[in-house]
C-alpha cells in the first residue's frame, strides 16, 4: 500500500507541503484538514480586502478544495484535528459542520497549525463587533460589518504591521480612527528612529495615535462594544482590532509529546523534522533557524512558511530538501510611506550581545535632477570590530520596500558593510541616483 500523508492545516504552510509532496511522490496519498472554511489563501491581503482594494474573497484565494482533488490531493475543509497519537500513528478529526469525529491514519504527518492571534484576558473582551484577524472569515465578518452598520469610530489595538496596514484600510471607511499601542512606538521590530517617521505618517493621514497607553479594558451596551479603556482613558469605538501579536498554535503538537523550542514554537531541524520520527511541522507554528543570531527565532511570515512548508512536503513524500534560514525581512505599507527591515535593529543587535553600532542616512530615491524624487532613508546595524553586517531599516515613499531585498541577500551571504559598499547596483535617473542610497550608507558605516 503507498504511504499516506496527513497535513494539519491547510494554508501557505500546509497545502505548500501538500502540493509539493505531490510532485515528489505520484503515488502517496495525501490528505489535509482545514478548521476554516478556506485554504490556500494570502493572508497577507486581508487588509486590504477590508480596504476594498481586492473585490472579492475568491481573489485572495490561490488553490479551491477542488482544484487540488484534481491533482490527487483530498482536502477537508471545517475539520479540526482534536489530538495526536504518535505511537498509533492517528489523527482524531471532527467535522465542525456534523459534528462526527472520526480517527484517520498517518504514515507521515505535517503540522502546520500555524499561529494564534492573541487575545489578552482583559475585561469586556468577549463583546461583539472586537476582531482579530487570521482568516478569511474574520476579514469577511469586518468587511460587512463596515458596510452595513457604517460604524463612527473605530480603535486598533497594536501598531505592529497589521495595525498600521488596518489603520489604512479603515481611515478612508470610519471617521476616526485610532491606534492604542502600549509601547513608546510603533512598529515595534524597527528601531525609534524609523517607527517615528511612521507616526507622523499616520497623524499626517489624520489617525490619531496613542502611546505607552495599555489596554484596561472594554466598555459596552448590550453586548456591543462602545469604548476602550486605555492608559486611564476612554476612547469611543463602535469597532475594535486586536492586532496585539501572533503565538504559535502549538497546544497539538505539545499535547503529543512534540518538543516545543525555546519560543515556545515546534522545535525542528533544518529538514523541518520535529522529535518524532516522520512528524514534520512548519509555517507560523514551527520555529526558523536566524542566521544572525544564530538561534532558533519565532517570526511568523507567509514567505517562510510557504518555504519551510515545501521543505516539509518533499521530505514527507521521500525527498531530501533543506530549510536554510531567515533572517526576518519584512516590508510594510503605512499610507504613502514603505517600511522595510532585515536582520536586526540596533536595539536587538545589542541585546544578543553584539558590539554593535548603526550608520543611518538620507538620500533619494532618483537623482536629484530627475522629476519626482523623494527622501529615502537607510539605516546599517553592524558590528564594530569585524564591519559585519547585522541588519538594516530602509523608509522612503519609493524605493524603499524592495531596496531592502539587497541587504537581505548580503546578510544570507555573511558580508560586511564593506562588501555592500561595493556592490553594483543598476543606476537610471528614473530609478536611483547614481550613488544608491544603500552604497552611501554602506559608505558612512564604513568610516
Amino acid at each position: 500500500m503507498p504511504e499516506r500523508l496527513v497535513v494539519v492545516g491547510g494554508v501557505a504552510a500546509g497545502m505548500s507541503a501538500a502540493a509539493k509532496a505531490r510532485r515528489v511522490n505520484r503515488e502517496m496519498e495525501i490528505v489535509a484538514y482545514e478548521k476554516s472554511g478556506y485554504v490556500s489563501y494570502g493572508s497577507c491581503g486581508i487588509p486590504y480586502f477590508i480596504k476594498g482594494d481586492i473585490k472579492d474573497v475568491p481573489d485572495l484565494v490561490v488553490r479551491t478544495p477542488e482544484q487540488f482533488a484534481k491533482s490527487g490531493i483530498e482536502v477537508h475543509v471545517h475539520h479540526e484535528v482534536l489530538s495526536v497519537d504518535v505511537e498509533k500513528r492517528q489523527v482524531l478529526v471532527r467535522n465542525l459542520d456534523t459534528g462526527q469525529e472520526f480517527t484517520d491514519h498517518f504514515d507521515k504527518l505535517v503540522l502546520t497549525t500555524g499561529g494564534k492571534a492573541s487575545k489578552p484576558p482583559i475585561p469586556g473582551i468577549d463583546l461583539n463587533h472586537i476582531y482579530t484577524l487570521r482568516i478569511v472569515e474574520d476579514a469577511v465578518a469586518v468587511r460587512t460589518f463596515l458596510r452595513e452598520s457604517k460604524p463612527a469610530n473605530a480603535v486598533i489595538v497594536g501598531g505592529g504591521y497589521i495595525g498600521l496596514e488596518m489603520a489604512e484600510a479603515l481611515a478612508g471607511q470610519v471617521k476616526k480612527v485610532t491606534v492604542v499601542e502600549m509601547l513608546p512606538q510603533v512598529l515595534p521590530n524597527m528601531d525609534p528612529d524609523f517607527a517615528g517617521m511612521a507616526a507622523e505618517e499616520l497623524e499626517k493621514n489624520g489617525v490619531v495615535l496613542v502611546l505607552e497607553s495599555p489596554v484596561e479594558g472594554f466598555e459596552g451596551k448590550d453586548g456591543n462594544v462602545q469604548a476602550v479603556v486605555a492608559g486611564g482613558k476612554t476612547f469611543p469605538a463602535d469597532l475594535v482590532i486586536l492586532a496585539v501579536g501572533v503565538r504559535p498554535n502549538a497546544t497539538l503538537a505539545k499535547e503529543a509529546g512534540i518538543a516545543l523550542g525555546p519560543t515556545g514554537a515546534v522545535a525542528v531541524n533544518e529538514r523541518m523534522e520535529t522529535n518524532v520520527p516522520g512528524v514534520y511541522s512548519a509555517g507560523d507554528v514551527a520555529e526558523a533557524h536566524h542566521l544572525v543570531t544564530g538561534k532558533p527565532a519565532y517570526i511568523p511570515l507567509g514567505t517562510t512558511a510557504n518555504k519551510q512548508g515545501r521543505v516539509a512536503g518533499e521530505n514527507a513524500a521521500g525527498g531530501n530538501a533543506v530549510f536554510g534560514g531567515v533572517v526576518g525581512t519584512a516590508v510594510v505599507k503605512v499610507f504613502g510611506m514603505e517600511f522595510g527591515r532585515t536582520g536586526l535593529t540596533e536595539k536587538e543587535a545589542l541585546k544578543e550581545g553584539f558590539d554593535a553600532a548603526s550608520a543611518s542616512i538620507k538620500s533619494l530615491s532618483r537623482a536629484h535632477y530627475y522629476p519626482g524624487h523623494k527622501p529615502l532613508h537607510v539605516k546599517l546595524v553592524f558590528e564594530k570590530g569585524t564591519k559585519r553586517l547585522l541588519g538594516a531599516q530602509t523608509a522612503g515613499q519609493e524605493g524603499a520596500a524592495l531596496r531592502i531585498n539587497v541587504l537581505a541577500a548580503a546578510l544570507h551571504a555573511g558580508w560586511t558593510v564593506e562588501d555592500v559598499s561595493r556592490l553594483d547596483l543598476a543606476y537610471a535617473p528614473p530609478f536611483a541616483p547614481v550613488w544608491d542610497p544603500i552604497l552611501v550608507a554602506a559608505n558612512v558605516a564604513k568610516k
